[in-house]
């Protein structure tokens, strides 16, 4: 591995980019930037993207099909997280439950995907 290549935030083989529809892609970034604080760059009336740590993403125009993916978020605090979502516009589908190796829990967003956030 060069030492370019270490530098590099992309781990090989792992989930790099997630890109959702939305129906609004602005009230999508207001829902995402309250709820996790998340970053967006605009791309033209209809594209939006967010970079992280780990995953990078973005919304795009269009309807949403729910129950393809389930995107799992990682929270420190979970029960700060679940207000923040429920602030922001969220609803919770599962409230926060146990299961081995920590806790989460479900919530839909406002066009409807249904995502996860856990913690220990």
């Amino acid at each position: 591995m060069t030492d370019a290549h270490s530098k590099n935030k992309f781990k090989h083989e792992q989930v790099q980019y997630i890109e959702f529809l939305s129906k609004d892609v602005n009230r999508a970034k207001e829902f995402y930037t309250k709820s996790f604080d998340w970053k967006f760059t605009d791309y033209g009336p209809d594209y939006t993207a967010f970079e992280g740590d780990y995953v990078d993403g973005g919304f795009t125009t269009g309807t949403p099909v729910k129950g393809t993916v389930l995107v799992v978020l990682y929270s420190e605090d979970i029960e700060l997280t679940q207000q923040k979502v429920i602030a922001a516009g969220g609803t919770i589908a599962k409230d926060i439950f146990s299961f081995p190796g920590g806790r989460r829990f479900h919530f839909t967003d406002p066009d409807g995907y249904e995502l996860a956030v856990w913690s220990l």
